[in-house]
């Protein structure tokens, strides 16, 4: 898999216009001009770079891996560092909307290399892009045309504080109206939760566990054509519990069946639940619920 370090590699290679600066790129559409398109075709790549875009394909089909998306509409879309990138389209296309582009180490040292971190939305796929009401777009658009004017203005010792604290505001934004879309895809939210629900019976009935192990989160956020990180906000949006949390109070609902056997050492129903070692599985029984499996197991023979 190709791997570019540099901003001017990666945009030679999408056959971009070249960066006026080496760590940032900002391309925004005209009122008479389309966003310039990056080449038709990437098996799977990876930068060092994060990318904040916003596509309207006013004509043609846009897909990503072999998958079309609908970006008829302001979509807004976030990609990390490392993030595997992989692209078709099928015929040429034309499209509105604006692609920011950062070298990681544009960041560094600043309060919002800390902070990117925590918008999960970097980590979500294409089909879990944000999908932007028109006064949002609004919103954003303004955001980014201050960002454009800095781009382009003479760099000085301020230039760098503003665009990043201008990049700040337009994440901010963003996390805004992802709670948004959140709230009102809840019909869909609980469409999630159970089906991941549906994966835990699957999965622990069919005797993979004992063989496999506990399930990892990413295999069963995959079953369901999600990313790990969106199955996790959307749960904890929910739920007020993570994916993790989901999954662990799973296994202790199936424990405690099993530790009333009398039959079965603490051992050996740690094993049978996937656990590798018996003390972790142990200490997150106590945890969840104030009592030892041992405890447990006796406070039933009192009753």
């Amino acid at each position: 898999m190709q791997h570019f370090k540099t901003l001017s590699a990666y945009f030679k290679y999408l056959e971009l216009p070249k960066p006026e600066h080496p760590m940032l790129s900002v391309l925004c559409s005209q009122e008479n001009n389309f966003l310039p398109c990056p080449k038709k075709s990437s098996p799977p790549i990876t930068s060092d770079c994060y990318t904040i875009s916003l596509k309207k394909i006013i004509k043609g089909e846009l897909n990503y891996g072999r998958t079309q998306y609908d970006f008829t509409n302001g979509t807004l879309i976030f990609m990390a560092p490392r993030q595997v990138m992989q692209w078709d389209n099928q015929a040429a296309f034309e499209q509105k909307g604006f692609s920011i582009n950062f070298h990681e180490d544009f960041i560094k040292g600043t309060e919002l290399a800390s902070k990117v971190k925590k918008y999960g939305f970097f980590s979500y796929s294409a089909n879990e892009a944000l999908h932007l009401s028109p006064k949002e777009e609004a919103q954003i658009e303004s955001t980014v045309k201050s960002i454009e004017t800095e781009y382009h203005n003479n760099q000085d010792v301020f230039s760098k504080d503003i665009i990043i604290s201008q990049l700040s505001t337009l994440l901010k934004y963003a996390q805004r109206y992802y709670e948004r879309q959140f709230i009102n895809r809840k019909e869909y939210s609980n469409n999630l939760l159970e089906k991941f629900n549906n994966q835990l019976v699957d999965y622990f009935s069919s005797g993979n566990l004992s063989h496999n192990g506990i399930p990892s989160i990413e295999q069963l956020a995959k079953n369901m054509s999600v990313s790990q990180r969106y199955l996790s906000d959307t749960l904890k949006k929910e739920t007020g519990k993570t994916s993790t949390k989901h999954l662990q109070l799973y296994l202790i609902d199936e424990a405690k069946n099993i530790i009333l056997n009398p039959n079965k050492s603490i051992s050996e129903v740690a094993y049978e639940l996937g656990f590798e070692y018996p003390q972790y599985f142990s200490r997150l029984f106590k945890k969840k619920e104030g009592l030892s499996p041992s405890q447990y197991r006796d406070q039933f023979k009192l009753n």
